[in-house]
């Protein structure tokens, strides 16, 4: 199935050293650390994020990773679990009153995490922690422009029809539920939704081939 073969090359474009994924990762990250100048040991809060991510900087910093519960690691609870140089905490990034004080940490990130969470109340309160928690944040979200779907492969695929999104869905979830799960949850977002979601933040539009590819909303102010 074409699906999975695409699922195929997704993993190998991410973790193969020469590719080209990855190069323009490497972009953004360099595009993040022009534009916000983090400190080495600036405390970063990454929303949804991996430690690979922040391996393709060479500055270092004291990163605290935010994911949900379960998955591989099967672990419950919103406990902390130091791992090398990095922390991961195991909770809901749309609510985390309980384990952060506001303006815990210097800077909030998050890469492609946005359009994952849920409905437009889950996005709002996404973006409320996103300020509450830093005075500096950068936040990313493929951009709908690109023609590539990121997530499916499929050209424009939030932009079809609905009842050719549904056709191909109905495939997907026979064929490859839980990443048809995933994609059922996923809501696409346009530089307007970003811009009302982060009002005090400033827009950086990545673009490939010309193309603008992501959006990124981003606040500088981190403490000296």
């Amino acid at each position: 199935m074409i699906q999975t073969q695409i699922r195929k090359l997704t993993r190998a474009a991410y973790e193969h050293p020469r590719s080209p994924v990855l190069g323009m990762r490497r972009k953004r990250m360099l595009e993040f650390m022009r534009r916000l100048s983090p400190k080495p040991g600036a405390r970063i809060l990454d929303l949804g994020g991996s430690p690979e991510i922040w391996r393709l900087t060479e500055a270092r910093f004291e990163i605290t990773l935010v994911n949900l519960p379960g998955g591989m690691e099967q672990l419950a609870g919103a406990r902390p679990e130091t791992r090398g140089d990095h922390t991961i905490v195991w909770a809901d990034a749309c609510d985390l009153r309980d384990i952060f004080d506001d303006q815990s940490f210097d800077i909030v990130f998050s890469n492609s995490v946005i359009e994952h969470v849920g409905d437009a109340e889950r996005r709002r309160a996404f973006a409320r922690e996103v300020r509450r928690l830093a005075p500096a944040y950068w936040v990313q979200t493929p951009s709908p422009r690109f023609p590539i779907e990121p997530h499916t492969g499929v050209p424009f695929f939030f932009q079809l029809p609905p009842q050719v999104r549904e056709h191909l869905m109905e495939r997907w979830r026979e064929a490859l539920p839980a990443w048809a799960e995933m994609i059922d949850e996923t809501t696409v977002l346009s530089e307007a939704e970003m811009r009302e979601l982060f009002p005090d933040g400033e827009v950086f539009l990545e673009r490939a081939f010309g193309l603008e590819k992501s959006i990124s909303l981003y606040r500088c102010g981190a403490p000296n």
